[in-house]
């Protein structure tokens, strides 16, 4: 598959790190900045080109006249839509994805349609970030949840902490706590290592451990692994950008929220946009500032400025100073592992949680929905069955049945309203949405073979 990336930035060499690794793509960025280019063709087995990524000319140059997917990721909502529309007109590129920040455009959903804006399908990574932290807030205790089948489903990620009902036991006895068919513990991590997820395997404290399970059920299964976390009440956010005023917005009703921003014309503005939030002007890395507004009493404290640095310093400060948990937007996911060993509870990068919503619309096969995991090593995915047991290499068979790489499982099968947790002899139907695991993402390939309809191959 031939892609085209524009825009050299975090979210875009991301991208391109991700999709350059399997062998079915060949992928070309396109910058302005020719000494990102330079580093980034050091690293990764892509092409480059240097120039606007609006122009006509340079989006030639970059093989759109070939390439069956555009990715504009720039940072500009305007130079993203004016690619997409010149690649449409000029090229006939199949697939125009972009990424749009405004709300002043995505709002309007009639811009997006092939006879306005040429745009296919458009990432917002701000409302995206902000969606995945107000779950982690909705969910005490976890360290990822993340939708499948409109909701239906959820993988959660965990740390086991001793004392939990299911520390220290046997796999098999979650089906004692939660009924059989409502979760399903598809992965275990333990020092960094996947270990089996048999009946016998035993969960240790301090495992990583992934489950699936329908939406009235998460809570039981997270405290049984971790004794219980309390429901969060007070958050604090440092930060009063876009992902910062968005999470204010969307836990002010339920939460007591309150806002740190340094800038004063932006902390007024914020402040005139919320409704129940209190928005304080200063500084969050203020140690005097953070007892003054007893820190040591809050649930959750999010860093989300546009510094890393800040945000590190600050949710470092906040946890000292006795904050319950503490959460810190990191840019590089270099540093996601390093810093959640030490003192910050949940790292946070953008690219990681953006990276699914585009890995959806390159996967072959009926992929609806992707999840990059464990710092894109491992990957979650939805794909849908189609075919008959004569044309499909899932359909009409149990899962015993269907030859999958080694460390990748179908966990959870929804079919229509029903969701049902997979076992060896359940088998999969046409129209089934069937959410898979993989250990190791380098089997991508494998799976989506797995899934590709008759007329695709």
């Amino acid at each position: 598959m031939k892609i085209v990336i524009l825009g050299a930035g975090q979210v875009g060499r991301t991208a391109a790190h991700h999709l350059s690794r399997e062998e079915a793509n060949e992928v070309t960025v396109v910058d302005t900045n020719e000494d990102l280019l330079r580093d980034l063709q050091e690293r990764l087995d892509i092409r480059t080109v240097a120039g606007n990524a609006a122009y006509p000319s340079v989006l030639e140059a970059a093989g759109c006249a070939e390439a069956d997917i555009l990715v504009a990721l720039t940072s500009s909502d305007e130079v993203n839509m004016m690619a997409c529309k010149v690649a449409s007109i000029l090229f006939r590129t199949p697939t125009k994805i972009a990424r749009i920040r405004s709300s002043e455009y995505t709002s309007r959903p009639e811009l997006f349609t092939a006879e306005a804006l040429s745009v296919d399908v458009f990432i917002n990574p701000e409302q995206l970030v902000t969606e995945h932290i107000e779950r982690l807030i909705r969910y005490p205790g976890a360290l990822q949840v993340l939708d499948f089948a409109d909701g239906r489903v959820r993988l959660v990620a965990v740390r086991a902490v001793r004392g939990g009902l299911l520390v220290g036991e046997c796999l098999s006895a979650l089906r004692e706590r939660v009924p059989e068919n409502e979760a399903r513990i598809v992965a275990i991590y333990r020092a960094g290592r996947s270990v089996p997820t048999n009946g016998d395997t035993v969960i240790e404290h301090g495992d990583e451990v992934f489950f699936l399970a329908g939406r009235d059920y998460i809570r039981r299964v997270v405290s049984d692994l971790r004794r219980g976390d309390a429901p969060i009440r007070r958050v604090v956010i440092a930060g009063g950008g876009n992902i910062g005023f968005r999470l204010a917005r969307a836990l002010e009703k339920s939460n007591q929220v309150k806002l740190i921003e340094r800038d004063p014309r932006r902390a007024r503005r914020v402040a005139e946009l919320l409704e129940h939030a209190i928005v304080l002007n200063g500084d969050a890395a203020d140690e005097e500032l953070l007892i003054e507004e007893n820190i040591d009493s809050v649930d959750v404290f999010v860093a989300l400025t546009n510094s890393e640095e800040a945000n590190i310093l600050s949710a470092m400060l906040a946890k000292r100073l006795g904050a319950h948990k503490v959460m810190a937007l990191i840019n590089k996911p270099s540093y996601a592992e390093l810093i959640e060993s030490g003192s910050i509870d949940i790292a946070i990068s953008p690219q990681t949680v953006t990276i699914g919503s585009l890995l959806a619309h390159v996967r072959r096969g009926d992929v609806v929905r992707v999840h990059s995991l464990r710092r894109g090593a491992a990957e979650a995915l939805e794909a849908v069955a189609h075919g008959s047991p004569s044309s499909s290499r899932v359909v009409g068979r149990r899962v015993q049945d269907i030859r999958l790489p080694e460390g990748v499982s179908i966990g959870a099968i929804v079919r229509g309203e029903t969701v049902i947790m997979a076992n060896r002899d359940t088998e999969i139907r046409a129209g089934d949405h069937v959410i898979v695991f993989l250990n190791d993402r380098r089997h991508v390939e494998a799976v989506e073979r797995l899934f590709l309809g008759p007329s695709s191959r």
